[in-house]
């Protein structure tokens, strides 16, 4: 129930997702159960004995405090999702409603995992190679060096869990090269992540090496990530709309298309919060049913790899509340 449209991309994806990818994929559609089963209602051939809808009455808005959703809002399509998911009913929770809600209800509900004490939500950059992984993207501004490098640990596992890179390439937000540059916080990290045996830290990174691939795992605290973030986004689309204005005016002009696909968020399945006991993936309120159809694939592939125990053990830790994913 939390895209702009809800819910006809959410049944739209859902519907995708379980035609497209594996045969044993199963989805819970979490919401109100009139408009979910009227939209089911508008599709052809939908595999029914796949999907399940399981009622909650209320929804959370944008003016609704995020600490306080689970408690004043106990029958959310948020709440209700992610109880399910502590219970065992479901492997992971997807939604598309207010971050600030998903992030505090999976922090209460979920709880984070032992040894975390800042889950994280990432967020991909394009680059001209594989796409970067950026931690944090805005969940926790004031950070201590040993945050940054739980974030360092937590993308290690899901880049390596969730696609399929071995040994990514870790990086650090910094002003310049060297070990010394930066602010205190930036030093400590640093002399940490080159500390740390099992990361393959590739050193600080500035701003203008992200686009160039330097690395996999991007770490920063998440006033720098979040305006990056911001950042990145807007000249992304800046450049494109200058582009495209400028092959408007020629008679044979190239294609987008794969510059397109490159700058998609929808390619990307959403922005995991990492670091929970649990899979929670976050998407964008305007998420098309791509979106929501790649969300899908992702979490279903951190669930497969095991990947919430794979970080429980890479912060050594001891899972306690169960195998919910």
């Amino acid at each position: 129930m939390g895209t702009d449209a809800a819910p006809v991309s959410e049944v739209e994806g859902a519907i995708r997702a379980l035609r497209e990818l594996d045969d044993d994929l199963e989805i819970v559609l979490v919401g109100d159960p009139v408009l979910i089963e009227a939209e089911l209602a508008r599709h052809d051939g939908v595999p029914m004995d796949r999907l399940s809808v399981v009622a909650a009455r209320e929804r959370v808005s944008a003016k609704d405090p995020p600490a306080t959703v689970v408690r004043r809002k106990p029958d959310s399509s948020i709440a209700v999702g992610l109880r399910l998911h502590r219970e065992g009913e479901v492997d992971a929770f997807i939604s598309a409603g207010s971050t600030g809600a998903v992030m505090a209800a999976s922090l209460f509900i979920l709880r984070p995992l032992p040894g975390v004490e800042r889950p994280s939500v990432g967020t991909f950059f394009p680059t001209a190679g594989a796409p970067t992984l950026l931690l944090d993207a805005g969940t926790n501004v004031d950070c201590k060096p040993r945050h940054l490098v739980q974030f360092a640990h937590l993308g290690r596992v899901y880049m390596a869990d969730v696609r399929g890179v071995e040994s990514p390439r870790i990086g650090l937000l910094n002003i310049g090269e060297e070990p010394e540059k930066g602010d205190e916080l930036a030093q400590e990290t640093h002399r940490l992540l080159a500390a740390d045996p099992t990361l393959n830290f590739v050193g600080n990174i500035e701003g203008r090496e992200i686009v160039k691939g330097a690395c996999d795992v991007l770490v920063a605290d998440g006033f720098a990530g979040n305006v990056l973030l911001k950042f990145y986004e807007s000249v992304a689309q800046f450049i494109l709309g200058m582009v495209r204005k400028e092959l408007a005016k020629a008679d044979d002009a190239p294609s987008l298309d794969p510059v397109m696909r490159l700058l998609d968020y929808s390619e990307y399945g959403g922005a995991p919060l990492l670091g929970v006991d649990g899979v929670t993936i976050i998407c964008h309120g305007g998420s098309p049913p791509k979106a929501i159809r790649n969300a899908v694939r992702v979490a279903a592939q951190a669930v497969r790899n095991d990947m919430v125990a794979d970080m429980a053990a890479e912060l050594g830790g001891e899972r306690t509340s169960g195998e919910t994913a």
